[in-house]
């Protein structure tokens, strides 16, 4: 990369599992200089032990997931020259980011009232469950309970089935995501007014305002979207999964010229001026008819066939296994997939950050080693061998 633009930004982060790791992963790869702060007693970040694939001690297909382009130092925030070598490291930083319970930051000096006088300009980024300033502030959470209680698992799968959580945890990563636009929306507010401050995120929140628009249906019209067999659109039709010769093909007819389209390209220009099937509005009240319908088309052929018939003119998409979306070829072409070379596999490879500067992808360099650069670190704060030694080992 000719170009990062976080080049010259340092984050400290206290992080564990997801969705902090998720978040500051996106600066990382932008080029800010994120600092992992870890416990070594604790054995640092709690993903580092989770299986079942592991890199060494320490380090494991999970941890690198999600720690790519970062640095590691261990220190103790419990004793008090930790503590001291924290507030240097915040002098010479411009965020901290901790994904702690919401009671912890303040106990730990980790929020602006306690970070202020060390650098008045810090921005303090707080990913919580429930939030720091509510009942649940001590509350431990994850995303699987934030999908439980904000109706995802009742809006998840097919009717008539026991509720159903989505198949990755995407409240982690967009709270991570939301975190990281907090702050860097933040830097240019500090770059302004040459103030910092504390940016809070919750997990529950944020499952919250991803209701979106079944959200705003249900608070101002009482309308319960409910689960649509096929995994269906709750109004546009045909929006679902259909049955092919060999699998599953995805349609989305959104508008009435894709459904025009849908039905030119199926050799049935009749449905178009079918009462039942004309209008938006008609099609959603006879969709089981018309699935009946469309079904005896798409069993016809494979889904490749369709894919190649349909040809791009359609929203349409193959209904893949994971390894059949991983080992897909487009990906390569696309450079989703990149080497990211680790001493004990040098083979290893990971998906790509999505965004692109200048039509380049972002680099990825494997996840730090436990303490990996508190020399290098430290070093540059003044200290000598042997107050690292002491610093890092107790």
């Amino acid at each position: 990369m000719n170009r990062q633009p976080l080049r010259g930004y340092r984050v400290l982060t206290f992080e564990n599992f997801g969705a902090g790791p998720f978040g500051s992963l996106y600066l990382a790869n932008l080029g800010a200089e994120v600092i992992k702060i870890e416990n070594r007693e604790a054995g640092g970040d709690a993903t580092r032990g989770m299986g079942p694939y592991f890199l060494g001690p320490n380090d494991s297909h999970f941890f690198q997931t999600f720690n790519m382009n970062k640095k590691s130092v261990v220190l103790n925030l419990k004793t008090t020259e930790g503590q001291a070598a924290f507030r240097q490291l915040v002098d010479s930083a411009h965020v901290v980011l901790n994904n702690l319970r919401g009671d912890q930051p303040e106990k730990l000096g980790l929020d602006y009232a306690s970070l202020k006088t060390a650098n008045p300009r810090i921005l303090c980024a707080h990913l919580s469950a429930y939030g720091r300033d509510n009942e649940r502030k001590g509350w431990p959470g994850y995303d699987y309970l934030m999908q439980a209680e904000a109706g995802y698992l009742h809006l998840t799968g097919e009717p008539g089935t026991p509720p159903s959580r989505m198949g990755l945890s995407i409240i982690d990563y967009m709270t991570g995501m939301t975190t990281a636009v907090g702050i860097l929306a933040a830097l240019l507010g500090v770059a302004r007014d040459g103030e910092g401050g504390d940016i809070d995120v919750s997990l529950f929140d944020v499952a919250l305002h991803q209701l979106s628009y079944p959200g705003s249906w249900y608070l101002n019209e009482g309308l319960v979207t409910g689960r649509v067999a096929r995994s269906a659109h709750p109004t546009a039709t045909p929006v679902q999964l259909f049955k092919t010769l060999d699998g599953w093909i995805f349609i989305m007819c959104m508008t009435d010229k894709f459904w025009q389209v849908l039905c030119t390209l199926l050799n049935r220009p009749d449905l178009t001026s079918h009462a039942d099937y004309a209008t938006v509005t008609a099609r959603r009240e006879h969709r089981a008819a018309l699935t009946q319908v469309l079904d005896v088309v798409f069993t016809q052929k494979t889904t490749a066939q369709w894919l190649a018939q349909l040809n791009g003119q359609l929203p349409a998409a193959p209904v893949y296994d994971l390894p059949q979306a991983l080992d897909n070829p487009y990906l390569e072409t696309l450079g989703m997939i990149q080497p990211v070379p680790h001493p004990l596999k040098p083979d290893f490879r990971a998906l790509s950050n999505p965004i692109k500067l200048d039509g380049e992808r972002l680099e990825n360099r494997r996840a730090p080693a436990l303490g990996e650069h508190s020399v290098e670190i430290f070093t540059a704060l003044g200290y000598s061998a042997e107050k690292i030694e002491r610093l890092v080992h107790g």
